[in-house]
């Protein structure tokens, strides 16, 4: 596959930098990689403090703007292809396809549903995302008062976001409501995910059985409010994960060392 075109990854540094080398501040806060790599990119002049080389004993301060220029790389595979379903002058309505990322991130950047529908509708702004498994519609808002109309919409009940979902095990009562809170937790891999957690915030799944199979459950879910991936974390905490989920366990969080990404 080609090259994509690279990023600058940019970030105004907080107080809380001072104090230790920039090589141990870019390791603690982005553990998504080694020391040994963040080293190995300021060597290469990737890394720069307010337009300047960085080197790994470089001591940053607050307000500094760090700025990593990342070369272009090779994208995981995803499918590009989507569907319009909707367009007006306000709005333009997607089918995103499972297995394409929303947004950037992840080791995708333009092997995206946002990289794909600007290329059609440069002017577009996403109201919200699926998780990039999740297939299903997706709003993008064309103009600036039309994104604050929709965001502002979108976590009141003028809004109702419903999913299907295959749910492993045969839960023995029709209806199940979900409302564990949904807050960080540790994750191996990338210092944190979201998951089921008594210090997050407050979130509601309910879930409607409509067909029972032999080792599973078609369910209809309506989340009344938008946390990340909180049908896989709901399922999960009401001991029916999603089926062939890698990450979320019964209980609503990863299982002890899990590596596996929430995609």
């Amino acid at each position: 596959m080609p090259l994509n075109q690279g990023y600058e990854y940019t970030e105004r540094l907080p107080l809380a930098c001072e104090g230790e080398p920039l090589l141990l501040y870019l390791a603690r806060t982005y553990p998504h990689s080694t020391e040994a790599e963040w080293r190995e990119r300021m060597e290469a002049g990737e890394v720069t403090l307010d337009g300047a080389p960085a080197g790994p004993e470089t001591e940053p301060r607050a307000g500094q703007q760090l700025i990593w220029r990342r070369p272009p790389w090779e994208e995981p595979d995803a499918p590009l292809s989507y569907g319009v379903l909707h367009e007006d002058h306000h709005a333009v309505v997607v089918d995103k396809p499972a297995g394409l990322p929303t947004l950037p991130g992840a080791g995708f950047l333009e092997n995206t549903l946002l990289a794909r529908v600007r290329a059609d509708f440069p002017e577009v702004s996403p109201v919200h995302r699926l998780g990039r498994w999740t297939s299903g519609t997706v709003l993008f808002a064309r103009t600036a008062d039309a994104r604050t109309h929709f965001g502002r919409a979108w976590g009141t009940d003028q809004v109702l976001k419903s999913y299907r979902a295959l749910l492993g095990g045969r839960p023995e009562r029709d209806a199940l409501r979900a409302e564990h809170p949904i807050g960080p937790v540790p994750h191996d891999t990338l210092g944190s995910v979201h998951a089921a957690s008594d210090t997050g915030r407050a979130s509601r799944s309910d879930f409607r059985i409509i067909e029972r199979r032999a080792d599973s459950s078609l369910a209809d879910v309506v989340i009344r409010t938008g946390r990340p991936h909180q049908i896989r974390i709901h399922a999960a905490a009401l001991g029916f994960p999603l089926l062939g989920d890698p990450l979320y366990i019964s209980g609503g969080r990863p299982a002890a060392g899990c590596r596996a990404l929430p995609g």
